[in-house]
């Protein structure tokens, strides 16, 4: 069976933050949305490159070395082993694209760590 997501119907139906939802599966990748704002944790994923494409406002992605400002519209690409750190001033909407195996933390285990992530 062949399913139609809605991606602004899924982002309204929460309003918690830095909680990504599962939205769909394919090759071994979970599409996910989640809202950001405010500041994440710093990390890395040894094993998975990510993939932000911001639905819905803008973020910035600290790096060690410098930021991306990421505006709504575009995505960037994490390459694995890369520490980051998503930043929102103001709410932005967020869709991933990650391995299933990606930890939300990554190398680190913090209050927000998510064992399993809910599916919508």
């Amino acid at each position: 069976m062949i399913n139609k997501v809605n991606i602004s119907e899924k982002l309204s139906l929460y309003d918690d933050h830095w909680v990504p939802r599962i939205v769909g599966e394919l090759n071994g990748q979970y599409v996910k949305v989640v809202k950001f704002k405010g500041a994440y944790d710093w990390h890395h994923h040894e094993n998975e490159d990510e993939l932000f494409l911001v639905i819905k406002g803008r973020f910035t992605l600290e790096l060690r070395d410098g930021s991306v400002e990421i505006e709504e519209g575009e995505f960037v690409i994490v390459p694995r082993g890369i520490d980051h750190r998503p930043v929102a001033d103001e709410e932005c909407h967020i869709m991933l694209f990650e391995p299933v195996t990606t930890l939300n933390t990554g190398n680190v285990r913090t209050g927000r760590t998510l064992e399993e992530l809910g599916r919508m």
